[in-house]
């Protein structure tokens, strides 16, 4: 039994040990048929507040609360056997102190069985991983583009490019220093995810940064075309799922308007056909 609690199931620190190993295959989930199909294949299964975006129509992750957190951390749990389950940590749930960090990711942990927490953030950050993980909560960290930080940053744009490497590079660094078993590189030059996965000491997980990264991620209903007209540079569709649902749903609509569905194999006993009731003899 891992660590996790799960037979075959990886820990933090068995991720860690991944440096430099295997690449590491990541996906986000967010309910339990998309997990237990994500579980057969990826080492980590990531609990996103994308999940704000990308099930509940939310125009950011800032609108994400720890009772969504929770609620898909749960359903995401029962589907996963043999991948970690990692839960990102909300904006609001931990920028005010370790106090508070350790509050909500203990929080997580104990109503979700996830075995680790990411939050965003590096140097100002490194404080609170550092007393998150003395307490027993294995933290991933999340540094370049972060999206908790949209508004500061200015829009989704690429980071670390020109002078801004060494800030990169140093969010990073702190992140790993500080305890972080791996570190999320977002949006950042593939020559600087490559400078940083070289420096650190654990392992970078890549999400529009670097084939060199000990791993890479992606929201799942990206990779799977389930948005049309979202494409991200950094996406590879490996399916058209908008596309094949958008044509299922519309045959359906026209197979019900036209009473082709159900059809008898559908139904349950034969469909008595309609009596008609002989009329009555006139009285004479």
């Amino acid at each position: 039994m891992s660590a996790t609690g799960r037979s075959g199931a990886p820990s933090p620190s068995d991720i860690r040990a991944r440096k430099g190993g295997a690449p590491l295959v990541c996906l986000t989930a967010y309910t339990t048929p998309v997990a237990r199909m994500v579980d057969a294949h990826c080492d980590l299964a990531l609990v996103g507040d994308s999940v704000g975006m990308v099930l509940h129509g939310l125009p950011s992750t800032l609108g994400v609360t720890m009772e969504m957190m929770i609620l898909h951390g749960q359903a995401v749990r029962r589907g996963l056997d043999r991948a970690l389950m990692v839960v990102d940590m909300p904006f609001g749930a931990y920028e005010e102190g370790p106090e508070q960090a350790f509050r909500n990711a203990a929080r997580l942990m104990a109503e979700t069985g996830c075995a680790a927490v990411k939050l965003e953030g590096g140097v100002a950050m490194a404080e609170t991983i550092r007393f998150l993980v003395a307490r027993g909560v294995p933290v991933m960290g999340h540094v370049g583009l972060t999206p908790q930080s949209v508004n500061a940053l200015g829009g989704y744009r690429v980071q670390g490019k020109g002078e801004d490497a060494e800030r990169v590079l140093r969010d990073a660094q702190a992140a790993a220093g500080a305890g972080a078993f791996a570190v999320v590189l977002e949006k950042i030059p593939d020559p600087l995810a490559r400078r940083v996965t070289e420096a650190l000491p654990v392992p970078t997980i890549g999400i529009g940064a670097s084939p060199a990264c000990d791993g890479q991620i992606l929201v799942v209903d990206d990779m799977l075309g389930l948005f049309a007209d979202f494409k991200p540079k950094f996406v590879k569709r490996y399916a058209e799922l908008d596309a094949t649902a958008r044509e299922a749903i519309a045959a359906y609509a026209q197979d019900v308007r036209a009473r082709r569905f159900p059809g008898p194999e559908h139904l349950f006993g034969a469909a008595e056909p309609a009596r008609v009731s002989a009329p009555e003899a006139a009285p004479r």
